[in-house]
């Protein structure tokens, strides 16, 4: 039996919608939805998607600025030394969901009785003028083992504006770095006495807890999803696709799919608010 060409072609080539390759870097944060939404597009689509976590949000917004990808992931605002830096490149801030940095502990820390700190518990104990737990409420002694995000993370860069007003005021510490968010709740989980800045969508109060913020007048805000939304949880935060002005081609298919009723329900799956959560 004789095979033609042209159905001999269509048997060993398998057609792609899309030729290029969609490459991705940035926030772990913001990794966890897209990654799942990138395999989607995959199968579906057969779309050619690399995705990353390299350095983060501010990896994200260096590679896309040096034209190395084509979206950045990002769980912060694009600031205005990143625009100087890059000032040939329109960064697009495609805002896809809504999370909240949490200060989390270990387990015995929480068992101790610290569930909240103050603001200004928060500097000193950043700042290592306070480095015992019962200084600032703890039933029993346990010396404090910080675990601080790599300064240009999105979360750490939440964390030291809130704290300092400009992460730039943010003193240089001395304390052990974590990167991602799986490498940082694994730390703080089998460490005595320690926390960190984490995603609150990783504190899942069974190793790690997250903190509540107390004010002045001694309330208490946890960082819940209302709170998130309504904004007096106050490190809250935005989760943006960045482009390099009006996204196409693949990009554009990624960002709409993530934007889609779909791509938002992956959003909430991972503990993030969507958009219509905020009203949006």
């Amino acid at each position: 039996m004789k095979i033609l060409p042209s159905l001999l072609a269509l048997l060993v080539v398998t057609p792609t919608l899309f030729a290029e390759t969609l490459k991705i870097n940035g926030s772990t944060t913001v990794n966890l939805p897209a990654a799942e939404a990138a395999e989607i597009l995959r199968v579906e689509q057969k779309m050619d998607i690399q995705i990353d976590t390299q350095g983060g949000s501010s990896g994200g917004i260096s590679m896309l600025g040096d034209g190395l990808i084509q979206i950045g992931m990002a769980s912060k605002p694009v600031s205005d030394d990143d625009r100087a830096k890059f000032p040939k490149v329109k960064f697009d801030e495609i805002h896809v969901g809504q999370d909240a940095v949490a200060i989390i502990v270990s387990k015995d820390v929480w068992d101790s009785g610290v569930h909240a700190l103050t603001k200004q518990q928060i500097q000193e104990i950043y700042e290592s003028k306070i480095t015992n737990w019962k200084d600032v409420g703890a039933k029993k002694s346990i010396r404090i083992a910080f675990f601080n995000k790599e300064p240009g993370r999105g979360t750490w860069e939440v964390f030291a504006h809130w704290v300092y007003g400009d992460p730039k005021k943010a003193p240089q510490v001395s304390f052990p770095e974590v990167g991602g968010n799986e490498e940082t709740r694994n730390k703080v989980s089998s460490t005595r006495g320690a926390l960190s800045q984490l995603s609150s969508s990783w504190a899942d109060g069974k190793k790690v807890f997250a903190l509540g913020i107390k004010g002045d007048d001694g309330k208490v805000v946890d960082p819940t999803n209302e709170n998130i939304a309504n904004k007096s949880y106050p490190l809250s935060r935005p989760l943006f696709l960045l482009t390099n002005g009006e996204p196409t081609g693949a990009a554009r298919t990624f960002v709409d799919f993530m934007l889609s009723d779909r791509g938002q329900e992956l959003v909430k799956k991972h503990g993030y608010m969507r958009l219509k959560d905020l009203g949006k």
